[in-house]
């Protein structure tokens, strides 16, 4: 074993065997993957994760998703023991070895066990778990006729404490919106910045369809995730002639937008309908909105590095 990569790779059918988990370089059950009670990402959220997912046995997007998992473990100094050409491959033999297609994929790195204080260097080692299994955040339905939502009282972190663009395991400004959004009947909320400007969902990113047909998304300055299916839709959009733009905008604007989607790894692209009982465009999902929601899945079905090459 080398880096905490499994030399003994299995490539056959797992018809009945149950779901096979990475943990520290092996592979295991489900009821068998376990980790310290003192490891750090349980007892103060220090590690960082990413979610990814794969169509038709690929891996889409699979460097740009450890790129930020490596970059956030930069930031906060988390050695991850694996290279990054080693983790692509951790990863893509946790699918092989769950046999599956499709599949969400959750990659954990946390500091690891250590004592009951905070400080890091008394961690033996980080921890690395990978899970490949299905996910479903909103029903068909959602995406025919559109969500309705609600702007967050809980405001987004400041990046003076913790920096929006570290997919880090603490996540507890994110349920906090989440809970919000539960409260108040409906399945996502809407979170503003400290000076009101719309910056992302619970764990989605935003974008509007302005009055002058203008794509817009909040600019990373702002304090967001800069996701990864948020990109790969801008790009998208700027193939088909569609002008997009990362810029400020406010609760009024979400208001008075002509469309709205919210895009994730987990929830693909989802049509935004109303807002604060407020209805978006014409109450349902509008052209730009299902036009990009074809093209990103027709993309993201024929994209991405080979699972079973």
């Amino acid at each position: 074993m080398k880096g905490g990569k499994s030399d003994n790779r299995y490539t056959g059918s797992l018809t009945g065997i149950g779901m096979q988990i990475y943990l520290n370089g092996k592979y295991c059950s489900r009821e068998e993957a376990k980790v310290s009670v003192f490891d750090h990402g349980f007892l103060y959220g220090d590690g960082v994760f990413e979610g990814i997912r794969a169509y038709n046995g690929r891996i889409f997007k699979l460097e740009e998703h450890l790129q930020r998992l490596y970059e956030s473990a930069h930031h906060l100094l988390l050695d991850i023991p694996l290279s990054m050409e080693e983790m692509a491959e951790a990863t893509l033999e946790t699918v092989r070895r769950n046999n599956l297609q499709d599949a969400y994929i959750r990659t954990v790195v946390s500091r690891g066990p250590g004592d009951l204080g905070l400080d890091p260097q008394k961690c033996s080692g980080s921890t690395v778990v990978i899970i490949a299994d299905k996910i479903s955040l909103y029903a068909q339905e959602y995406y025919d006729h559109g969500l309705s939502v609600t702007t967050a009282v809980t405001r987004q972190r400041n990046a003076n404490t913790l920096e929006p663009r570290i997919k880090s395991l603490n996540y507890l400004n994110n349920i906090l919106v989440k809970i919000e959004a539960t409260q108040a009947g409906v399945l996502d909320a809407i979170v503003l910045n400290e000076q009101g400007y719309v910056v992302e969902g619970s764990g989605c990113n935003v974008f509007i369809v302005n009055k002058y047909g203008e794509l817009i998304t909040p600019p990373i300055y702002l304090g967001i995730l800069e996701g990864v299916t948020r990109n790969t839709v801008m790009e998208l959009a700027a193939k088909e002639g569609i002008t997009v733009k990362e810029a400020p905008f406010t609760r009024h604007d979400l208001y008075i937008a002509g469309e709205c989607f919210l895009t994730g790894t987990a929830a693909e692209l989802v049509p935004v309908t109303s807002v604060d009982g407020r209805a978006i465009g014409g109450g349902v999902p509008g052209p730009m909105t299902k036009k990009l929601m074809e093209i990103f899945h027709n993309y993201a079905q024929n994209t991405g590095t080979p699972v079973y090459s």
